[in-house]
């Protein structure tokens, strides 16, 4: 039962929230209405016209929203008029009503407009008691306005209790505005980081294709003119490119597997620990590699273990891609400059053709290599051939 009494306060809370002229007109024409009962209860009874003075003194707060100064300024006039006319003998309305015009001003008006309508309606309301001489000697056991100290105190802490909620309600406001912003912040970036994502696995996609299908187109060649000669020879050349394709397979699965939600579908990172595999397959469209690798897993963090992979993968495929089976040399160290990578490749091979590429070989390189502050030269050799030299800094990545 307690959930249900709950439910339908919120409900009724969140109803009154989206109408709240119906807030205004309950406190403007209930004041009004209790205080005209009060009133008519009084004997003698007082005149039509006194209970219409006194009841136009709190009408004025259903636009205490809209219109809060106006309505501040309405009940003051109203205030004045019934201490002027005196309709109803030995009642003065005091302060009461006008501290909810005052606390209305103060909550929707800025501090300078509020005390703009404030103080002019807190020095006509002083005037008009005292004028009317009516508050008598001080009195215990009355809460009638004496002096012009009480209407000041009372002015003072409506109008201290109506800024106060303003406050309240800009800091609320300004929080809200805050939590959107960083909201639309935590989307905007979330839709970067799968961009960003996206545009990893593309260029690890490209490189397994680029590398293997390289691979592939040269071993193939190779394989077309030796097959009638030496069909034994042939036999293994058609071996390594089953072996090639599975090997591309295989790494292809692992990336699109990132995109899966199984995360056991993953295989692991490309590693320092995997170079061997790429000098494998350059040896086996018939490159002669040299391989220098003095880079000990442990000491190079994984994320730039998988982009060096990465990058001596996009140089040794672009060596045979480009040069075919020629002479290839691989360095792969670690020293005080941080990770270095080196390929280097001798001219191409006599009547090689060249396999065509996407083009974007040489950009991934460039933007792996940026990724970590580091440092790239790629070009041609003085005497032929094609050289690629890395350089990752480790400082701060440990």
């Amino acid at each position: 039962m307690t959930t249900h009494v709950r439910a339908g306060l919120r409900r009724t809370r969140g109803w009154l929230t989206g109408r709240p002229w119906l807030t205004d007109l309950a406190l403007g024409g209930g004041l009004t209405a209790f205080d005209v009962m009060t009133l008519s209860a009084r004997t003698p009874a007082p005149s039509v016209a006194g209970l219409a003075l006194w009841g136009l003194q709190t009408v004025p707060l259903f636009w205490r929203r809209r219109r809060p100064g106006l309505a501040l300024a309405a009940m003051t006039i109203a205030f004045a008029v019934f201490e002027a006319a005196d309709p109803v003998p030995g009642k003065t309305p005091g302060p009461y009503f006008l501290i909810f015009g005052v606390f209305a001003v103060a909550r929707r008006a800025s501090a300078r407009v509020s005390l703009a309508w404030t103080l002019p309606a807190l020095a006509v309301a002083v005037t008009a008691d005292l004028l009317t001489g009516r508050s008598g000697p001080p009195r215990l056991d009355s809460l009638e306005p004496i002096t012009a100290t009480t209407f000041v105190a009372y002015f003072l802490v409506a109008w201290l209790l109506g800024y106060g909620a303003r406050r309240i309600d800009l800091d609320a406001r300004r929080l809200r505005d805050l939590n959107e912003r960083l909201r639309a912040q935590q989307e905007i970036n979330a839709r970067q980081a799968v961009v960003t994502e996206r545009a990893r696995i593309a260029r690890d996609l490209h490189d397994v294709v680029a590398h293997h299908v390289s691979a592939i187109a040269v071993q193939a060649r190779s394989t077309e003119e030796i097959v009638q000669d030496d069909p034994r020879l042939g036999r293994r050349g058609v071996a390594r490119i089953a072996e090639t394709a599975d090997t591309a397979l295989v790494e292809m699965r692992r990336i699109l597997g990132l995109l899966a939600a199984e995360p056991e579908s993953v295989g692991p990172e490309p590693s320092l620990r995997n170079v061997d595999r790429l000098i494998e397959a350059a040896e086996a469209t018939g490159c002669r590699v040299t391989a220098a690798l003095d880079a000990p897993a442990d000491a190079v963090p994984a994320a730039i273990q998988v982009s060096a992979y990465r990058i001596l993968q996009e140089a040794v495929t672009n060596v045979f891609r480009h040069a075919g089976p020629v002479d290839v040399r691989v360095a792969v160290r670690v020293g005080d400059r941080g990770l270095t990578i080196e390929v280097e490749n001798a001219p191409a091979a006599a009547g090689h053709r060249p396999v065509p590429g996407s083009g974007r070989g040489l950009i991934g390189i460039r933007e792996r290599v940026t990724a970590f502050d580091g440092t790239l030269h790629a070009g041609p050799r003085p005497h032929g051939g094609w050289r690629i030299h890395a350089t990752l800094p480790l400082q701060g990545l440990r």
